[in-house]
């Protein structure tokens, strides 16, 4: 079986818990531990920094892509075992999606929300079927979900898109579930 790819978009900020650091330190180290590789945003700040840094720490392989015009600002990760720099936002998530089997979303501000969003969108529109993590974190996105309950009871939406994304606890959920789809042998 092939290895297989866990994208993971989370903040270029640590945020204000300890429990989001902790967690995106959990999911590095399991990522590695199972055979899977990291798929991210190739900063090395905030959590995105911290998951590759496990992920490396645990002797994982890493991917990352990072647009040109973020290199000095998320200080890109040029130790990774890929490292792609695009021209644009929506070329680093395309190409990141394209080189992954599973989303997993980790706490982080609008950057994380466009990612999940887009991946999202294109799900309900089945484009794809890969399975999406949101790992909420000490309740992080549970204000999120309300939201999208709002939408689909509002009428903007099927009842599906509520299928279409898996709320766990913590990263241990998330490891836990791609286990579940992937099987141990990543």
């Amino acid at each position: 079986m092939s290895q297989k790819s866990v994208c993971v978009f989370c903040g270029s900020r640590p945020g204000k818990d300890p429990a989001f650091t902790h967690d995106a330190e959990t999911l590095g180290r399991g990522i590695a531990q199972a055979g899977m590789r990291l798929v991210y945003g190739a900063g090395d700040v905030g959590l995105m920094g911290t998951v590759a840094r496990s992920v490396q720490a645990a002797g994982g392989t890493t991917f990352g892509v990072i647009p040109q015009h973020l290199v000095a600002r998320e200080i890109g990760k040029t130790d990774l075992n890929t490292y792609v720099v695009t021209e644009t936002m929506h070329e680093r998530k395309k190409v990141m999606f394209m080189n992954c089997d599973a989303v997993v979303v980790l706490p982080g501000g609008a950057g994380s929300l466009d990612e999940l969003f887009e991946v999202l969108t294109w799900r309900q529109l089945g484009l794809h079927e890969k399975p999406i993590y949101i790992v909420n974190t000490n309740r992080y996105w549970s204000k999120l979900m309300s939201l999208m309950n709002h939408i689909v009871d509002s009428g903007f939406a099927d009842a599906s898109v509520l299928g279409f994304v898996t709320m766990v606890d913590d990263a241990a959920g998330a490891l836990h579930a791609l286990e579940g789809v992937f099987g141990t042998d990543s």
